[in-house]
This record gives structure tokens, sequence and C-alpha cells, in this order.
């Protein structure tokens, strides 16, 4: 590993081909100033890492819009980041506006919901209600969102909002508590000409209001860089050397300096790494409140992750009550019934898969809602696994069940089906919370969907049915209580099998005769524990399993990287 180490310009000077700097020095904004940034990083090197470094480079991958946003990792940062001169609190982040160039916003809710989202969890809660709503009321007005309050941002599969619309809306819930300093990286990523020209107009009105406004943009045409003429200098990543010396000359450039010149003089600037914390303006519960509130919105509104799934599981429950309908208590019924609880316990793990994009898909949801201080870590993972267990793992299993058990006609009394119910939605349980214990750090859906393929493969070789678990070698017989569908089998078996009596007519010296055995005689056969506690046990080995899952899961996305 190399060390590389650039200083960023001193007292706000300006370097060729990439500017950093500020719209400021308005009467009512807040001026921000950097003084003997030092940023060092560790850089790969050996045979893979062919890239050229240069100093362009350095400086669009470090992005000095993060250092005075707080937003990059304080490790290897050193100098001073000034607000009217004092020094950055360690919770400027959550004080400081940030609109990420990649708009994270909820495509399922309404233009009016999000600002609300915000206005909740980011307003003190002695702010009464009616103001909060009044207050997004104002700000739909002044960002020209009237017309779409009500409709919704849209996904890939609900069509919303315009890009320009979408934009602004990003911007809105920045501005819902009104922070001292808005910063934006590349506003015009992605949008026309036209709605870029529509975004900037809004900004350099924020601007003439007060607001202190710093943002970054690639090659911006000369007509947005005229909008920067009075109020504002831009990041300028390979602009023309004229457009440089023309703002150098101007005498808005000549007023900054002198005026940030006045504010830090005599000042004294740390070199020791920067502390970051991350503050709240609202109590836990009333996060949880919220952000649960949104989630299970968020999964009615979003019909393949919802409905679709429901239909999916009550049709393949049909097909499966079909092929096994009607099972014999004879020996083709032992196979028959060991061939469909193996299936249903397989099933619950494989269904569970698709939990795998609970957290990834909303990574950078969570990381940019998080580091601003919407919610705690604990509060956001606490309302995704309810959601997702309640409407997503419990009632399908739950149809489920009800239909392939009286379909195929297991043992027909209340206390077998609730527990065979119970030994299910465990099973469920367990593997979801597998799932996200793999997934929780990863940034691929389709990475974790294979590792996790391969696990639950594994997984089920060991359950019961496909080896004689007896006859493996002892080396490999431990993977058994390593297997979720292991345990979800071998209870199901147990709360069967117990009680049943198998007879076949089998022809001996002419003469038919019935030959009967029970289940607690297969169950011997195949060396399970058939008493109440190998019962039991094989649920409390799932619930060990799914709070450990669950813990690695948290701790995952507790420790995950949110600085850039």
């Amino acid at each position: 590993m190399n060390h590389a180490l650039y200083q960023y310009p001193t007292d706000n000077k300006i370097i060729k081909h990439t500017l950093y700097s500020t719209w400021c020095l308005q009467q009512r904004g807040a001026t921000v100033s950097f003084h003997s940034i030092n940023y060092s990083v560790k850089m790969k090197s050996g045979f893979l890492c062919k890239r050229k470094l240069t100093q362009k480079n350095i400086l669009i991958e470090l992005k000095f819009l993060d250092v005075l946003a707080a937003r990059k990792d304080p490790a290897g940062l050193s100098g001073e980041v000034l607000i009217d001169g004092a020094p950055q609190p360690p919770n400027f982040k959550c004080l400081s506006g940030y609109v990420v160039q990649d708009d994270v916003v909820m495509g399922t809710l309404t233009v009016r919901e999000n600002l609300c989202f915000s206005a909740a969890l980011r307003l003190p809660k002695s702010i009464c209600q009616l103001e909060k709503d009044e207050k997004v009321e104002r700000l739909i007005q002044e960002l020209g969102l009237s017309k779409v309050a009500d409709s919704r941002v849209g996904t890939q599969l609900i069509r919303g909002v315009s890009g320009g619309e979408r934009k602004r809306t990003s911007i809105g819930m920045e501005l819902i508590f009104d922070p001292p300093v808005l910063f934006l990286d590349e506003p015009t990523t992605g949008l026309d000409a036209s709605t870029a020209n529509s975004v900037l107009m809004l900004l350099k009105r924020m601007v003439n209001s007060g607001r202190t406004i710093i943002l970054s943009i690639h090659q911006p045409r000369y007509s947005i860089y005229q909008l920067d003429e009075e109020q504002l200098s831009s990041s300028l990543k390979g602009i023309e050397d004229r457009l440089v010396e023309e703002y150098k000359n101007s005498t808005s450039y000549k007023q900054t300096k002198s005026e940030l010149e006045r504010i830090v003089q005599g000042q004294e600037y740390s070199t020791r790494p920067k502390s970051r914390t991350i503050t709240y303006s609202t109590s836990s519960c009333h996060q949880f409140n919220w952000v649960l509130r949104r989630t299970f919105r968020n999964l009615m509104l979003n019909p393949q992750t919802s409905f679709a799934q429901m239909g999916v599981m009550i049709l393949l429950a049909l097909v499966v009550g079909a092929i096994f309908f009607g099972v014999k208590k004879n020996s083709s019924g032992i196979q028959n019934r060991m061939g469909a609880l193996f299936f249903i316990t397989t099933n619950q793990c494989f269904s569970s898969i698709s939990s795998a994009e609970l957290f990834i898909t909303e990574r950078k949801l969570f990381v940019h809602e998080y580091i601003s201080g919407y919610y705690r870590v604990s509060v956001y993972f606490l309302s995704k696994i309810l959601s997702d267990v309640l409407t997503l793992r419990t009632i399908p299993a739950i149809i489920f069940s009800c239909v392939v058990y009286w379909m195929i006609g297991l043992k027909s009394t209340a206390e077998a089906f609730f527990i065979f119910l119970f030994s299910i939605v465990l099973v469920s349980y367990t593997a979801t919370s597998m799932t996200l214990a793999i997934s929780a750090d990863q940034t691929v859906v389709a990475i974790a969907n294979i590792v996790i393929n391969m696990i639950f493969v594994f997984m089920m070789i060991f359950s019961g049915l496909l080896v004689n678990l007896p006859s493996v070698a002892d080396w490999l017989n431990w993977l058994k209580y390593l297997s979720i569908p292991h345990y979800g089998l071998v209870a199901v078996e147990i709360n069967e099998f117990i009680g049943l009596t198998l007879c076949d007519m089998r022809n001996t010296s002419g003469l038919e005769i019935q030959v009967c055995s029970t289940g607690k005689d297969f169950l011997s056969e195949q060396g399970i524990d058939y008493s109440t506690w190998g019962l039991w046990q094989n649920h409390l080995a799932l619930g060990i399993m799914t709070l450990i899952f669950l813990i690695i899961a948290y701790l995952k996305l507790r420790f995950i990287k949110k600085f850039t």
C-alpha cells in the first residue's frame, strides 16, 4: 500500500483544472472557508492497479465537496474548515444540507409525503405538526412543486415526476430544517439543458434570498456559468482556463477574498484529525414510528414485493397440494410424506432469498439519511425486519401451510397443524435472518444471491432426506447442526409420524397378510429422537440461529462504511 498525500488549495486559492470554493458572502448566509486542508489516502499498488494517478484524478476521487460537508473520513484529514470564522462542530453533517448526485428519495411516496417525512425527523418535536405541515406547503410553493405535490416520485415500475422535479424534491428534503449551508453534488447530472438551467435558476434565487450554497458541476454550459457572475463560484472540472481567469478578475472574487481574510484573521488551524458525531432532533420512538410507517407503505405500494409474492406462494401451494394430494397410510405414504415435508421446508429457505435485496437496494438512501441525522441504525434495522418478517415471511408462510397441509392430508389434529405451522414459520424466519446476515454489507444483489444459494444447497444435502445422516462420516456429520432445513424437517417429521400407523398388504405363501409399522419405527430408522425434547430442541436451535444471524446483520449495518 502506498500513501498519497494531497494538499488542497490553502486559504481558498484557485487551482487550475479544478475549482472548489463557496457560494457565500450574502448578508444573511453563512460563510464557509477552508485553510491548510491536507488529506492522505492509502493507494493500492500492484499488477492489477494500472490506472495512472495524476493530481486531477486525486482531486476528483477525493471529492473536496465531501471534505467541506464533513462527510469525508476524518482519519486522513487535517486543516480547518470554518463556518462564519468558527470551527465546524462535530455534528456539522447533521446541521447542514447535502443533496447527493443520485437522488435518494422514496419513489413509491409522493413529493409531499417525502417532504413530510423529512420534516417529521429533522425538525424538533417542540414544533407542532401544524407548523411542520405549513412549512412543507411553503417549501412546495417555493420549489415550484405544487402541480406534482401529490404525485409519486417514481420507481422503475412506477411512472413518476420528471428529473427536474425529482431533483427539487431532493433539495426540498434538505431545506426543510433551514440549514446554514446547503451542499449539492453535481445537481445537473442526468438532466437535459432546460431542466438543468431551471434547477440552477432555483438555486440562484435561494442565494438571493440569503442561503449559502456550495455545489460542484461537471462541464457546465457557458449560460450556466454566467449565472454565477455575482453570487457564486462553482466546481469546474476540466473547464476552459479563460473561465477561471474570468472569475479571478471579477469583483465577486475580490470581495470574497477580502471578506474571508477579514473573518479568519488571527486564526490558528489545528492539524489533528477531526471528530465526527451524529446527533438527532427526535427520540427513538418517534423515529421508529415514522420509519416503520414509511417502510410498510413502501411495501404495500411495491406490487413486485407484496402482491406478486403472495400470488406466487398461493399458486405454488396449490401445485404442491395437487401433486401430493391425499397421501395414504402405507409405505407409499411414507415416501410421499417425506417428499412433501422436504419440499415444504426447503422451499421456505429458498423463498427467503428475496430478502437479500432488503438492505442492498436502499443502501444509498439509508447511508444518506443516517449520516444526515434522520434516524438511528437500530430504528432502521428494526423497521425493516418487522415489515419484511410480518408481510413477506409470516403471511405467505401461513397461507402456504394452510393450503398444502389439508390438501396433502397430513395429521388432522389442531395441535399437529399448529406445531407444523410454527415450525414452517420459524424455518422461514431463520433462513431470512441468515440471508440478511450475508447480504447486509453487500452492494450487488447478484453476488449475495449466488453465495446464499450455495449455502442453502449444502444445507439441503444435510437436511436428512437426500442422505441417511447416521451413515455419514463423523468428520462431516457435524455439518447437519448448521443446516436450517435439517431442524425444520426433523421437527415436522416428528410432528407427523408420532402416533401414525402405516399398513401394507403383503402376499405370503398365497395369503394376503396385513403388515403394519408405526411412525416411531420409521423415525428410529432415521436416527431421530422423537421425544418431546427431541421435537422442541429443533425449534430452540432455529430460534438461537435466528438471533445470532440478526445480531450479525445489525453489526454489519452498524459498522458499514458511511464516509466517502
